[in-house]
């Protein structure tokens, strides 16, 4: 598995990583817009950790220490548009198209090439695919379903709970399952992940949350950036555009690599 930047980290790594770590991590997603610019001595100040636990992490990520990582913030920030084109749109507006903008950018800054090489690798090598998704995150799903079986892949989608769940125990080790939910929490797919895990079948999930359960069951987390706010606060309708480019991304790589 390459070296995987940010927080796309394989569960193992994760659960090696030592509770000042694993806080340390969070605080770094959280506050991914000031990092780039923070002294080391300044996010220990600011995280209360120890600089010796910064490098420590940053080692364990997959960088060789915290300039390296913050080269790599730097240059990913050179893709935001910071000369304020939006100007004269009106600001609620504004302010739901930078939220846009900004969960595709930090999405694609929390992507791995490794990790992205390891997934296609796994699609390819997989006699049979299946997708597991419920409610918003059912549609990415149809969408990687036709383009994987366009692509000519054995592959099916399930969003019943029932069938998840029926499925999950029938699935064959030479077989792959992707999950797809938003905060990694979903019942009857973290059940059909265990499993799965009994099964010692691979899993992949695409979630927003790093700690979820999801994501510390899965073989592999590709991990999306989830914005704080929302213009339906009381229904659970938040976006999935994070989890969609990762999808993109990684069908988009998936042919490349076929097509070479």
């Amino acid at each position: 598995m390459g070296k995987p930047p940010l927080f796309n980290i394989p569960p193992t790594t994760y659960a090696s990583l030592s509770e000042s770590e694993r806080y340390l991590l969070e605080y770094i997603h959280k506050n991914i817009d000031d990092i780039a610019t923070m002294s080391i001595v300044t996010l220990s100040e600011q995280a209360t950790v120890s600089t010796a636990t910064i490098v420590r992490l940053m080692k364990k990520i997959g960088y060789n220490g915290y300039t390296s990582f913050k080269y790599r913030l730097k240059q990913d920030k050179k893709m935001v548009d910071v000369n304020d084109q939006l100007g004269d749109i009106d600001e609620n507006i504004k302010r739901a198209i930078r939220k846009n903008e900004e969960e595709v950018l930090k999405t694609i800054q929390l992507q791995s090439i490794g990790q992205i090489e390891d997934t296609v690798q796994k699609i390819h090598d997989a006699d049979k695919i299946y997708i597991f998704a419920r409610g918003f995150s059912e549609m990415i799903a149809k969408e990687m379903t036709v383009k994987l079986q366009v692509m000519g892949k054995t592959c099916e989608s399930h969003d019943d709970p029932n069938i998840i769940r029926i499925k999950s125990s029938k699935i064959k080790k030479n077989e792959l399952a992707f999950f797809i939910s938003l905060s990694g929490e979903t019942l009857e797919l973290v059940e059909a992940c265990q499993n799965l895990n009994i099964k010692q079948v691979t899993t992949i999930t695409l979630t927003t949350n790093v700690n979820s359960s999801l994501s510390r069951l899965s073989d592999m987390t590709l991990l999306g950036y989830k914005s704080d706010y929302s213009l339906f606060p009381e229904y659970e309708v938040r976006s999935r555009l994070s989890l969609n480019v990762i999808a993109r991304v990684l069908l988009d790589a998936y042919v490349i690599r076929t097509n070479n």
